[in-house]
């Protein structure tokens, strides 16, 4: 990956965070403010949990279609980002820089937020924070909560078939998330998404728990992929969540002439070529031409 690739990608990753913070946490506050409009039209929590969470799926799934997406594959996480880096698409060298660029876009993002005023501070921005459960259960949630992503990430970037269709599953996805785990640990999966409104509103709520947490689900996820053997055949060969078709970007980490030849020999290496076909009727014509031989030299003689 060259150095003006990389700060591309960088860049993308940066301005997705901060996309992905700024208009899925307004989402958050519009929902759960108690004075907002739709705490007094739908009073029903676990419903809007709901609805909350399947509009954040769908911001997620917005930048990843977008052309913000197209440049890094739209990690927009640094847990997604490990996930590449430890499967072998994406460079080392390439990790922390997005993942600071992920955590940099996510405060950016977030300051906007500021502009809420009441609404915003009375949910802390859209923050999240252990539940009434305690910090136990908000562990436990968060755990499964990114082994689900990460899972479901993997599974379907890996299967050529399902591949096109990834940005899809965010949207139902966090849908289901939100409605079951947000009341334990706020349903982050994301130790960026958790930063911002932390800074922003000058309180860090178990911050620890969002990075720990997380990465070990990322850990379950990914020795569950190696245990499986339906799992292991899976192929993860790309860094991204969406325009795969952008094959340029394939093996992030080559070169472009090391990515042409890396082309060229993977076919070769996937299939090995049979034997050629035979025309039906060759065997006898070559057969009635030795006969014709024969024929000839005898009459010589």
């Amino acid at each position: 990956m060259s150095r003006r690739r990389l700060l591309a990608g960088c860049l993308s990753e940066l301005i997705g965070t901060a996309l992905l913070v700024g208009v899925g946490l307004s989402i958050v506050i519009v929902d759960f403010a108690p004075h907002g409009p739709l705490a007094t039209v739908l009073p029903s929590v676990p419903v809007r949990r709901a609805i909350t969470g399947l509009l954040f799926g769908a911001t997620g799934m917005s930048i990843a279609l977008s052309p913000v997406g197209k440049v890094s594959g739209a990690h927009i996480n640094p847990v997604i980002s490990l996930a590449f880096w430890v499967e072998g698409s994406l460079p080392g060298r390439a990790v922390l820089p997005y993942i600071v660029s992920q955590l940099v876009g996510a405060v950016i993002g977030a300051v906007p937020l500021l502009a809420w005023g009441s609404w915003g501070a009375s949910v802390g921005y859209g923050d999240t924070s252990p539940g009434p459960a305690g910090v136990g259960a908000a562990f436990a949630g968060e755990v499964v909560s990114t082994f689900v992503l990460v899972a479901g990430v993997l599974v379907f970037v890996g299967h050529r078939r399902l591949r096109p269709f990834t940005p899809a599953i965010f949207p139902p996805m966090y849908a289901v998330l939100v409605w079951l785990e947000a009341a334990y640990s706020g349903t982050s999966t994301n130790p960026a998404r958790s930063l911002g409104p932390d800074v922003v509103g000058l309180a860090w709520h178990d911050y620890w728990l969002y990075w720990a947490a997380p990465l070990a689900g990322t850990i379950v996820a990914l020795m569950v992929r190696r245990l499986l053997p339906w799992a292991r055949a899976l192929e993860i060969d790309v860094a991204r969540v969406a325009h795969f078709e952008r094959h340029e970007l394939l093996r992030p980490h080559l070169g472009r002439s090391e990515l042409e030849a890396w082309r060229r020999l993977r076919p070769a290496s996937r299939q090995q070529p049979g034997p050629a076909p035979r025309r039906l009727g060759s065997g006898l014509r070559r057969s009635k031409d030795r006969d014709l031989r024969r024929g000839a030299g005898g009459g010589a003689q």
